[in-house]
């Protein structure tokens, strides 16, 4: 006898799994690496491991694939983000960026704010500096 229970849905899928992840992320650093003072914490050489980096963070946070975590370990955010000067204005700048990038994948209401609520958390917890050096 085969099993009727239903699969619950991840919250990846309801967003639309990797291709509104790669949306999002591409749109953001698109305005990032236009921006000054954000852009200069990226190497210039590897913007699309920028992009996979936080495509797969994200992903894996969500219920997806766990590739992240399989390759480069525990994210360990605060560590990986404290050679840089993450102060309020970068802060500010890098959610000025994402909200961007949300708002044109024109998501349900519920989702984006899901996402959108997640994102703000995630930007003031990395916050090391008051000011710049």
């Amino acid at each position: 006898m085969r099993s009727s229970a239903a699969r619950e849905v991840t919250a990846w899928e309801a967003l639309g799994g990797t291709d509104t992840f790669d949306r999002l992320v591409r749109r953001f650093y698109d305005g990032v690496r236009n921006d000054d003072l954000l852009a200069p914490m990226y190497p210039e050489d590897d913007w699309e491991g920028a992009i996979w980096r936080l495509r797969t963070f994200l992903e894996q946070y969500w219920g997806g694939p766990t590739t992240y975590s399989e390759q480069r370990g525990h994210p360990r955010l605060r560590m990986r983000h404290a050679p840089y000067a993450v102060t309020p204005e970068a802060r500010d700048r890098w959610l000025h960026h994402m909200r961007t990038a949300l708002d044109e994948l024109d998501l349900a209401e519920d989702l984006e704010q899901m996402l959108w609520q997640y994102l703000e958390r995630a930007a003031f917890s990395l916050v090391n500096r008051m000011e710049a050096p």
